[in-house]
């Protein structure tokens, strides 16, 4: 049945940025309506490592503390080299000397499922409305009619695509479709009943042509990870066949400690997933719309990338305490001015946008730029990126990512309105 319904303030998608920007807006007393195409709450993905800068966000949100006590602390980092057979620490809180660099941030490894049940039991009622698949997206004025698969149309003055790497928004926007970056992933997740015993570490096995590395979420799951080049390994990513996707692993990971190697024994079939890695070009990000008017993006449908520095859940989040604030601060401007009308609220709404995209635009592309070199790096099976590596580049590159994460997106603060 065809119906109209209107809403100031419309996401797109709830992902982790969509739900963060909802909650985020939420605690600035500013409503917005989020459109799911799932019937529920859809968790794809096992896990995910929030860096500092995904910390800060969580703490703007209110919700630092609720996930911190469903995970661990990372201490550092554990590495071993494609032709090394034991771990060796790169990165450690204590004892610094050649070898070991201070680790002064938090780093912990999230459940995803943990992290998007958290934002959504924070949200109001009624905020999610799920099975609302976006089919087109529609001008009318200064407002913007969203047209969903029921048939139904959401008329709205801000629109924010939070919908993924494929992102609807972002096509209307006129951004390029993500690439592939010529890699894939296999991803897993082990729960061990009596618990796994693991350091709180993030362990890690490069070179070669792969990158292999697991991480504890909390004293009785692991997540793991495994980034290989199909084309070099003649591997067909689109057999999703739990069986293969092991014995290929195994066969690939025989120089990690034998331990690493169990790891991805006991993962269980539902536990497995093989995709592409795909990213936006980086001049895109740079020449094209990241926004119009009264419409953006956030999270992947910004600023899709390889997960090789572990940034693309902590810059959603990042995104998303951004565009909230953006948003408040014009909203405020707009109920603090006198006697305006519409063009004027409008204008206002234009340049809280605008700002948020200034602000996001070269983050965004250093941090595609950087993902996508530092796996390059780390992956690659020539001699002299090899020899390079192996002398000095791992280190480098482990630097190159606890610097990345430094970065603060600032507070959420309600605005006083005359």
């Amino acid at each position: 049945m065809d119906r109209e319904i209107c809403e100031d303030i419309v996401i797109v998608g709830a992902g982790i940025s969509g739900l963060a920007t909802a909650l985020g807006l939420h605690r600035l007393g500013i409503r917005s309506l989020v459109l799911e195409s799932s019937e529920k709450l859809r968790i794809t993905g096992f896990a995910l490592t929030l860096w500092n800068n995904a910390w800060r966000a969580l703490d703007a949100l209110g919700i630092g503390d609720l996930i911190r006590e469903t995970c661990l602390q990372m201490q550092g980092f554990l590495n071993v080299s494609s032709d090394e057979s034991l771990f060796v620490s790169e990165h450690s809180p204590s004892q610094p000397n050649k070898t070991h660099v201070k680790f002064d941030f938090e780093t912990r490894c999230v459940k995803r499922k943990d992290l998007l049940e958290t934002l959504e039991r924070e949200l109001p009622q009624g905020t999610i409305r799920y099975s609302s698949k976006v089919m087109s997206i529609e001008e009318s004025g200064k407002l913007k009619l969203v047209h969903l698969a029921d048939g139904s149309v959401v008329k709205t003055k801000v629109l924010i695509g939070c919908d993924g790497g494929n992102s609807l928004v972002a096509k209307w926007l006129g951004l390029q479709n993500p690439v592939s970056s010529g890699r894939s992933v296999i991803r897993g997740i082990v729960n061990y009943p009596d618990g796994h015993g693991f350091q709180p570490m993030f362990h890690a096995c490069f070179g070669g042509g792969i990158r292999y590395g697991f991480i504890p979420c909390d004293e009785n799951n692991v997540y793991w990870f495994f980034t290989f080049t199909p084309s070099i390994f003649h591997y067909d990513v689109e057999e999703q066949d739990p069986l293969k996707m092991k014995q290929f692993v195994l066969a690939n990971i025989q120089n990690a400690p034998e331990r690493a190697s169990q790891i991805v024994e006991r993962t269980e079939p539902e536990c497995l997933i093989c995709s592409h890695l795909k990213l936006r070009l980086p001049w895109n990000i740079l020449t094209g719309k990241l926004g119009k008017n009264n419409v953006c993006v956030v999270g992947d449908a910004l600023h899709p990338m390889t997960p090789d520095i572990g940034q693309g859940g902590c810059s959603a989040l990042e995104d998303s305490i951004v565009l909230a604030r953006c948003i408040g601060d014009a909203l405020s401007k707009k109920k603090s001015s006198n006697g305006r009308g519409n063009a004027d609220d409008y204008i206002e709404i234009e340049k809280g946008l605008k700002r948020y995209v200034r602000e996001r635009r070269w983050r965004s592309f250093t941090l595609i730029s950087t993902a996508y070199l530092v796996g390059m790096i780390q992956e690659s099976d020539g001699k002299v990126i090899s020899f390079l590596r192996n002398l000095f580049l791992r280190h480098y590159t482990f630097k190159i990512a606890v610097r990345i994460a430094h970065f603060d997106c600032g507070v959420l603060q309600a605005q006083p309105l005359s």
